[in-house]
């Protein structure tokens, strides 16, 4: 009776470790081009108020100490 031996073809090989190396560099290249950098953006949000009293959506009025909570004046 005759064994199956593997068929090696050289040919072969190189054809799908290119094939495997092409789909490796295409996932990088889509990957940079998508999730790049592209530049300053064109929308504007300005900075953001700490304070909650120093909103002008706040529901309290403005504390004169400047702190999160009324208390005891620091020295």
């Amino acid at each position: 009776m005759d064994t199956l031996k593997p068929k090696e073809s050289l040919v072969r090989t190189c054809l799908w470790i290119t094939t495997m190396v092409a789909i490796i560099l295409g996932v990088g290249y889509f990957s940079f081009v998508v999730v790049a950098d592209k530049g300053t953006p064109t929308w504007d949000y300005r900075p953001v108020k700490s304070l909650p009293s120093e909103s002008p959506y706040a529901v309290y009025q403005k504390n004169p100490l400047g702190q999160h909570v009324s208390g005891k004046e620091a020295n």
